[in-house]
């Protein structure tokens, strides 16, 4: 069941009405979608398909590679030894073909790189000596290993650079589209169970696809995570490791982010992590983000060095909060209700719920064309100067000359400001102006599940906005 990706299958799709060829690359974290989306939108338009194997030899790349070639119909007169003699049988399927748009599709591309087996230097020899001197070739290459996407396909220096016609992120769906698989999957869920499921998996469809009728949202999530043969039990390790090639330092990354809400500075994870201060950080901390485990952003008011990078995944947030001890109890999320475990973890999900739907937010507020810039912002309390110390997970800078100061709350019922938190709010608006001289005017800004108490502490807030919007 294909939803939302409007954009994406009109990139497809207008690659095969064009009359040029197009090298068109798709990547993307594990699971979410990548093989699917193109396979529903070619169906059985494909001249040919092919998937390297995991953890196989430049031997077993190849005879699977020449076996696929021999069932469109080529043969070999005698197996190739290397990659460019391999690619000449998919020349000849190819020529002979008697379709008007040539559609080859290559999955899992960084597996059938092994090391020294001079595949890409192959794949480069196909594209720019063949393929795209011809009219009706559409070469489509995906991975799940993204780093890999990124470093040789997409940002290759060498053969391939700037090569590529098309490149396709696919991103994790918004919680309005889950909504929609949910509705016709035929699920009955609500829009806070919905937004629970939202804050474990985020929008991978392959984690959605696991829901079942007849179960309730916890049953579900036993089912799935903490049952004796539960889908997901190891998913956490198969996760990294099915993105980088060397998944330990970027696991080391992401737990030490995890201790730290709201983010760390490069040297803050070098020191938390116990890492050296080099390119290859750089390059590890660019591809977490890239993959969507991350986020990176300058304080308000700071210069480009003092970037923060902040965990912003929610599986990885989810194991580290639950799964890393590896519970025995089947069903251990369905004892965890209204827990103070479950509720803090909530409290922080629900936030990189917020983080990852900032246009949603921006509608909400009326200025989804209104240029602005997000940040986090905080600072030490200094008493000389009246100041109390504040952290902001989220300012919202307009260019209209307001800042949204948002407080991001989950709440099982209607949220209630009560005097301590309007004095805190207070205190962050005192702290913001003083410490960075912001003439702009501020304005309170609630993000809740259900909606703001109305009561002598309410019109501290501005605006407030509800799940209602999240799922526009």
């Amino acid at each position: 069941m294909l939803i939302g990706r409007e954009k994406e299958i009109e990139i497809l799709d207008a690659a095969v009405r064009d009359d040029r060829s197009h090298f068109i690359a798709i990547y993307g974290r594990r699971r979410v979608g990548k093989t699917y989306l193109i396979r529903e939108v070619y169906a059985n338009r494909f001249t040919f398909q092919h998937a390297g194997i995991y953890a196989g030899s430049l031997k077993d790349q190849l005879e699977s590679f020449v076996s696929t070639v021999e069932l469109a119909g080529i043969t070999y007169t005698n197996a190739p030894t290397n990659w460019i003699r391999a690619f000449d049988g998919l020349k000849r399927l190819i020529l002979q073909s008697k379709e008007a748009r040539k559609v080859i599709f290559l999955d899992e591309l960084s597996w059938m790189d092994t090391p020294k087996s001079g595949f890409l230097a192959a794949l480069e020899n196909f594209w720019n000596g063949f393929a795209s001197a011809r009219t009706d070739v559409i070469l489509i290459v995906c991975a799940s290993a993204t780093s890999w996407m990124l470093s040789e396909i997409v940002h290759n220096k060498g053969g391939l650079y700037h090569r590529l016609t098309e490149q396709i992120h696919l991103k994790p769906l918004r919680i309005k589209e889950c909504e929609n698989f949910v509705q016709k999957k035929g699920l009955v869920l609500n829009r806070d169970q919905i937004l629970q499921y939202y804050m474990i998996f985020g929008g991978i469809p392959y984690y959605w696809e696991l829901l079942k009728k007849g179960y309730s949202l916890n049953q579900n999530i036993d089912r799935i995570l903490f049952s004796s043969d539960a889908p997901l039990k190891d998913e956490y390790n198969y996760l990294f490791a099915s993105i980088f090639k060397k998944p330990e330092v970027y696991t080391r990354i992401a737990k030490v982010l995890c201790s730290k809400k709201a983010g760390m500075t490069r040297e803050e994870i070098i020191d938390a992590a116990g890492l050296s201060n080099s390119g290859d950080l750089t390059r590890r901390l660019e591809e977490l983000e890239s993959c969507g485990f991350i986020r990176s952003y300058r304080p308000f008011g700071r210069k480009k060095r003092n970037t923060i990078y902040q965990l912003i995944d929610a599986f990885t947030l989810f194991y580290y909060s639950f799964l890393k001890d590896n519970p025995t109890d089947e069903h251990f999320w369905s004892n965890q209700v209204n827990t103070p475990r479950m509720n803090t973890w909530k409290g922080l999900a629900f936030e990189r719920v917020c983080l990852t739907h900032i246009q949603e937010i921006k509608s909400a507020l009326g200025i989804a064309g209104v240029l602005t810039e997000e940040y986090s912002w905080y600072c030490k309390a200094d008493p000389d100067k009246g100041i109390h110390g504040s952290q902001i997970d989220l300012l919202i800078a307009r260019a209209d000359q307001v800042i949204n100061l948002c407080e991001m709350k989950y709440s099982a019922t209607e949220y209630t400001i009560t005097e301590k938190m309007d004095l805190d709010i207070r205190r962050k608006m005192q702290d913001f102006t003083t410490s960075t001289g912001a003439r702009q005017a501020i304005h309170p800004t609630l993000i809740t599940t259900y909606g703001l108490v109305e009561n002598k502490y309410a019109n501290t807030i501005q605006s407030v906005i509800t799940l209602k919007e999240l799922f526009s």
